[in-house]
């Protein structure tokens, strides 16, 4: 009888960037067509989002990328930026999970593991994340994990070029989204 050994959550590294930009680039071309130009998207994303991993995973402390490894591919990460904020503390800024694991625990537990890792680096942090306007799939997902919609934005410029509006949602007490487990 084979045993399903259970997904690990663990500090990413640089031996991640290619399971973090393939999935990086398959969420943004499944979920931001329309906010993203077209060309940006059907271009080579892999490699440029290989590129930007890179960088992010050697950017120092403030830096937090959380992975869900699942025997080796990478199935889901959270990157999150430690003092974003003056006033809504940590930014969640990316939290991706593979396509077909979606609604399987996956985001709930990585938005877990961000809020304990912004909680033991800056226990008086709060954290708050941008959602796309067009992204009502993930802004239901932040609003059934208690975020509160904390105002409406435009980004900041997207790679290819635009800002399309964002909603900010924020946990001022991250200790909300810890689930068994994680603290």
């Amino acid at each position: 009888m084979n045993a399903v050994m259970a997904i690990e959550y663990r500090r990413a590294t640089t031996e991640d960037v290619d399971g973090i930009a393939a999935l990086h680039a398959d969420s943004w071309r499944r979920n931001y067509r329309g906010a993203y130009p077209d060309s940006y998207l059907d271009g080579d994303l892999v490699a440029e989002r290989r590129t930007a991993w890179a960088e992010r995973l050697s950017a120092g402390e403030r830096r937090i990328t959380v992975v869900a490894d699942d025997e080796g591919p990478v199935v889901g990460f959270a990157h999150t930026i430690l003092d974003e904020h003056a006033e809504l503390g940590a930014l969640v800024d990316n939290l991706h999970v593979v396509h077909a694991r979606k609604g399987s625990g996956i985001g709930t537990r990585l938005m877990a593991e961000s809020a304990t890792a912004v909680l033991e680096a800056r226990p008086r942090s709060g954290l708050y994340l941008r959602v796309l306007e067009q992204n009502t799939a993930a802004q239901g997902f932040y609003e059934a994990r208690g975020g509160c919609r904390a105002g409406r934005d435009i980004s900041k410029p997207v790679p290819g070029g635009g800002r399309p509006f964002v909603f900010l949602y924020s946990w001022p007490d991250p200790s909300t989204l810890l689930i068994e487990g994680t603290k």
